[in-house]
């Protein structure tokens, strides 16, 4: 269904205000100075290495392990993702790596 250019200017502009708004609304619930409670804390902290093993499982739901190939592919992007990681510590380069990988992996390794 097309849109006009109207109606597309306003949908650009509702989600500029709305993306504007989750990136301002911290900063008024808790201005500099005020002590941050300490559940905000803990969930900063718990939720992101819960978020990551649930991207994880999310990825990895339909991998078969009982038919060729068996899950090599998966199994080798996600160590060599893991281990890069580790070595690196830098998101954007392990998640990407291994996206490449295995992108590589299933379209030429294991046809």
């Amino acid at each position: 269904m097309p849109v006009n250019a109207l109606t597309s200017f306003l949908i650009i502009l509702l989600v500029a205000a709305v993306t504007f708004a989750t990136r301002a609304v911290p900063f008024l619930i808790f201005p500099k100075g005020k002590e941050i409670p300490g559940l905000v804390q803990y969930l900063g902290r718990a939720l992101t290495p819960a978020i990551i093993g649930m991207l994880v499982v999310y990825c990895l739901r339909s991998t078969s392990v009982l038919a060729a190939p068996y899950g090599a592919p998966e199994a080798i992007a996600v160590a060599v993702t893991a281990l890069l990681h580790m070595w690196k510590r830098n998101n954007l380069l392990s998640i990407g790596t291994g996206t490449v990988l295995y992108m590589f992996l299933i379209q030429t390794v294991f046809l």
